[in-house]
């Protein structure tokens, strides 16, 4: 029973729009809010809810506003989830996981084909992966093509590369006798990586050419100790087999490579910068750096990796026949090039 004078009391129900009106009027006529609840036939604590729901972040309480809102999150909560379905959550479980390790995009797809009036989004089954913490603990992220613990954003990275190496020009706009790899003397370079913890990096270098190699262990992530190094490689290439063959460096648009201007001065050569994220416009050093992988695998740490091994696996590199060059070396190509300018 509600108190004397009072209206029924709506046990276990959602305020209704002429409740939200009234709270509203006898608020906003001085009324306390528990002489409004005993009016009402409501609990105190119903409408004090209710007014901290709708009044978040410094709004007023506008009754209309509060009951359409209540009705949106009331019909979200009583859509059942797809993966409730058993046909549903079966099929991506058993998808999902080898030996089929189908796409969440190709289990959405094949769904309704294999099951008729059955469907499901693949962002829900994203969402299964990712954000339902009952299944985080078992790793489902790791079935996916790209094993990504942490989901990427929808719409990407935002892209601001182009502030970084101003003066460099844009690889669209290289030459095209460096395009169709038809001169020698043009190069790539890039940082190669261990893990994120590490102190130190691999410097990687690679003629588009001839495919020589040239590497060198760095101390720490600073460009001046990028910019030391490649500029001290390429005189040794100078005064070598490859002297006349040092012409151009394309690199990318990160912070270790602030120093190209150093380097095309001191070296007297061009330097071209890719577009941001798009790494296969230095096709030559990322190709160089999957070979290295074999030898140092992704996510091992590079700190404890000496400058003598670098050096015989630069060898190794170099002298390996490769098929782009008739199954000759980097070096014997570089040698025979330069044996044919002498002559």
């Amino acid at each position: 029973m509600s108190p004397k004078g009072g209206e029924k009391e709506l046990k276990y129900n959602h305020l209704s729009l002429i409740e939200r009106e009234k709270l509203f009027a006898y608020k906003s006529s001085g009324k306390s809010l528990r002489w409004i609840a005993k009016r009402m036939g409501r609990s105190h604590s119903t409408l004090v809810r209710d007014i901290k729901r709708h009044t978040k972040y410094g709004k007023a309480y506008v009754p209309c506003i509060a009951q359409r809102e209540s009705e949106r999150v009331a019909s979200r909560q009583r859509q059942r989830a797809r993966l409730k379905n058993p046909a549903v959550f079966l099929f991506v479980r058993k998808h999902l996981r080898p030996p089929c390790s189908w796409s969440p995009e190709t289990i959405a797809g094949r769904l309704s084909i294999d099951h008729p009036g059955e469907s499901i989004c693949h962002e829900t089954i994203y969402r299964y992966i990712y954000l339902n913490p009952k299944t985080k603990r078992e790793k489902l992220w790791k079935y996916l093509t790209l094993h990504r613990k942490k989901r990427m954003k929808k719409d990407g990275r935002k892209v601001k590369g182009y502030t970084k190496l101003p003066e460099a020009i844009p690889v669209p706009k290289r030459l095209e006798k460096i395009n169709n790899r038809s001169e020698l003397g043009h190069w790539e370079t890039d940082n190669m990586e261990g893990k994120r913890s590490d102190k130190s990096s691999i410097s990687v270098t690679v003629e588009r050419v001839a495919r020589k190699t040239r590497l060198a262990k760095l101390k720490d992530h600073k460009s001046k100790t990028k910019t030391d190094m490649v500029v001290k490689q390429m005189r040794q290439e100078k005064s070598g087999i490859s002297s006349g063959f040092v012409k151009s460096m394309t690199y990318d648009r990160g912070p270790e490579n602030s120093g190209y201007k150093e380097i095309s001065d001191t070296l007297g050569i061009t330097p071209y910068a890719c577009t941001p994220y798009h790494s296969w416009e230095k096709g030559a050093v990322e190709n160089m750096i999957g070979r290295i992988r074999r030898y140092i695998p992704k996510g091992i740490s590079v700190d404890g990796i000496t400058q003598e091994y670098l050096v015989l696996l630069e060898g190794k590199l170099n002298n390996t026949p490769r098929k782009c060059l008739d199954f000759l070396t980097p070096n014997e190509y570089c040698e025979r090039i330069h044996l044919a300018s002498n002559t």
